[in-house]
């Protein structure tokens, strides 16, 4: 090489060094204005216990066909799972989230495509083109055809690097709402064998209530009987045989209106279970002696884990932690890169001549906004909106949750206490009618003590069966708001996808304040990226020894993925103490990076 050479070679390289600084600075330029995140104010910490209450086991855990022990009305839920078309629509809504996520599973990968074509082209003598063409020749002595056929076979490759893991978020954000749409449908499932159920024990309320007007009817017509039969002996008079036959037909238009109600619950059942109107089998049981399976509450932690409802608020401010770091990702200079490569040639025999008929490109682009990014920054600040929307909507959804079994187990407890009090109320009714019955037939009392004695025991035996049916219902309640009915013998759990998940990318935490440690999703992030705390609460994190829970759900259901089993790791900080769970103050929640599996295939 030549001094001159080397010297022009050193001139072009100093040149170009400085442009290419320049053109990275002003690419970085823009991510340095990133506007600042609001936070989350934290939410209460959850209590340790239920109003003291504690319970080493758990109903939740228990599957319906154990808990309710009915063979009809076991077989009644058996129907609403199959035939509820609520649970259709939704599962088809857990299908399309599940196959918008598996659209964005391969966003992050090449694009390759493939074609053909052929044409066929003449350009006019009197153009440039036509000009320089008819100059050329294909060899010495030989030119181009005229017209030009065109023939080609290529492949195109065209990737969008991602560098800022902005395609990876989108498609776990997607992920993370498919895992929320299939606990949002388990949760409506625990809703629909709650309303069953509790449809079920109120249709034989009903029964029960027919029944008791059939035997107070058979009372009054007793009496009437007597009161007609003194005021023939001249013991008695026209008006009690009056006042008994009112209190008959008042019974009697009361028992057309409970055939009515008893109608109208059975078809609300018919509903549920997505048929047409019939009559509903159900047991004959002593109603007000029924009793369902005993309620152990647990630990209140253990709702993070049994709640559908909370697990899918807590998918969904996964999913929302994702969206601000894509939305962020867009201040960023993007890097595409396209190549293509294949055979070009006028006629089919020179096709596939190499390297003559070979064909190939390459090229990059490196694009970043720079002037006019208002539509970036709402993005982004739009998405940490929904963020802290999501924080607020899980501590909601908690708090909501515990004061559901908070109200529904004290229920259960005050209403069982009522019935016992009501019981002794009704044996006395019952020992003051038989009382004023032999009276009156002795003509020791009038006909309006056994009026009022009757009415009174009819209106303690309603009572009675009206406060049964409630605590009956506050049962079936309490065994839904603790997680119960998701399953006929296991506990549904939450299923995330097949395959393993990888650990997220650095930068998924959401954080309160940048002087407060942060709650990992993925791990540690930095502060400039704000976002939102859970307030107090680690989701789905407590009822563990060591720390590491392992999550298996079952099977797929409903043809909807194919049947392979799923594991979702969480790990956090927690303590145990005994029964009660320390919730208040730790951290380390670890929101695992869902793999989805082909829903295609």
């Amino acid at each position: 090489m030549t001094p001159s050479a080397s010297y022009s070679s050193d001139t072009r390289s100093s040149r170009l060094l400085p442009a290419i600084v320049i053109a990275c600075l002003l690419l970085s330029a823009p991510s340095c204005c990133i506007p600042d995140l609001c936070c989350a104010k934290k939410g209460p910490a959850m209590p340790g216990d239920y109003n003291g209450r504690v319970d080493p086991d758990n109903s939740a855990n228990i599957g319906w066909c154990e808990f309710f022990d009915d063979p009809a009305l076991t077989d009644l839920i058996c129907q609403a799972m199959n035939g509820n078309q609520e649970l259709r629509i939704l599962e088809q809504e857990v299908r399309i989230a599940s196959l918008e996520a598996y659209g964005l599973s391969g966003e992050y990968l090449p694009f390759v495509t493939f074609g053909a074509g052929a044409g066929i082209e003449k350009s006019s003598r009197f153009t440039r083109e036509g000009a320089v063409e008819d100059q050329l020749t294909v060899a010495p002595g030989k030119p181009f055809p005229e017209p030009l056929p065109d023939f080609l076979v290529a492949t195109n490759i065209l990737w969008e690097l991602d560098i800022w893991k902005k395609l990876r978020n989108a498609q776990s954000a997607a992920a993370y709402r498919y895992l929320a749409t299939r606990d949002g449908r388990n949760y409506v499932v625990t809703r629909v064998v709650a309303e069953v159920a509790e449809n079920y024990y109120e249709l034989l309320a009903l029964d029960n209530r027919m029944e008791t007007l059939e035997r107070t009817i058979e009372i009054q017509q007793q009496s009437l009987e007597n009161a007609k039969s003194m005021k023939e002996a001249a013991r008695g008079t026209e008006l009690a045989v009056q006042r008994f036959q009112a209190e008959v037909r008042k019974n009697e238009s009361e028992r057309a209106i409970i055939r009515q109600e008893i109608l109208e619950a059975e078809n609300r059942i018919n509903f549920l279970v997505g048929r047409y109107p019939q009559p509903v089998e159900r047991m004959s049981v002593e109603y007000v002696d029924l009793n369902l399976h005993a309620l152990a509450v647990g630990v209140p932690s253990d709702l993070l884990l049994n709640r559908p409802d909370i697990r899918q608020a807590e998918k969904e401010l996964c999913a929302a932690g994702l969206d601000v770091k894509v939305a962020r990702a867009r201040f960023y200079p993007s890097v595409t890169l396209r190549a293509g490569v294949g055979y070009q040639a006028f006629n089919t025999r020179y096709l596939f001549t190499s390297p003559e008929s070979l064909i190939y490109n390459a090229a990059g682009d490196l694009i970043a906004p720079v002037i006019n990014r208002k539509a970036i920054k709402a993005d982004y600040l739009s998405a940490n909106a929904k963020q802290l929307q999501a924080v607020y909507n899980y501590q909601r959804t908690v708090l909501n949750a515990f004061t559901e079994v908070i109200n529904q187990v004290s229920k259960v407890e005050n209403y069982r206490e009522s019935i016992a009090f009501k019981k002794q109320q009704l044996e006395a009714m019952e020992a003051s009618v038989v009382s004023a019955n032999n009276l009156f037939q002795n003509a020791r009392a009038e006909y309006v003590e056994v009026l009022l004695a009757q009415r009174e025991m009819m209106e303690a035996k309603m009572t009675l069966i009206d406060t049964k049916r409630q605590q009956l219902a506050a049962v079936v309640n309490a065994y839904q708001a603790l997680g119960g009915g998701g399953g006929p013998g296991v506990r549904v759990l939450p299923a995330p996808p097949s395959a393993t998940p990888s650990p997220a990318p650095a930068g998924d935490g959401l954080l309160l304040n940048p002087s407060e440690p942060p709650l990992e999703i993925g791990s540690t992030p930095r502060p400039e990226q704000g976002g939102a705390e859970f307030g107090g609460l680690a989701p789905a994190a407590a009822r563990s020894d060591n720390a590491v829970h392992t999550w298996q759900a079952a099977r797929q259901h409903a043809g909807l993925l194919p049947d392979a089993e799923h594991r979702l790791e969480v790990r956090s900080d927690m303590r145990r103490d005994g029964l009660r769970r320390q919730l208040a103050g730790d951290r380390g929640f670890r929101c695992e990076r869902p793999t989805l599996f082909d829903p295609v295939s």
